[in-house]
């Protein structure tokens, strides 16, 4: 299965609506995006960092821990 799917996979098998609102902190200030601009911004990262991602996520996930604090990590990256 490739990443965009496998992505899209976990993400609904959680049970994570993707409109939902992920507040970080950019240099311009506070930033609002749903977590499906978070989820497409991973899906055009490259291959190496794909591979990290999934694995930090089958980690996440695997403990049983929420996955949604790691997007929010994620969603500093993009945020402006």
């Amino acid at each position: 299965m490739e990443f965009n799917e496998w992505l899209d996979t976990l993400v609904d098998e959680k049970g994570y609506d993707t409109e939902t609102i992920i507040e970080v902190e950019g240099n311009s200030g506070k930033n609002f995006m749903p977590l499906q601009i978070v989820l497409d911004a991973l899906k055009k990262t490259c291959q190496e960092e794909k591979n990290m991602i999934k694995s930090m996520l089958v980690k996440i996930d695997f403990s049983n821990g929420d996955c949604m604090g790691f997007f929010k990590h994620l969603a500093g990256a993009i945020a402006v």
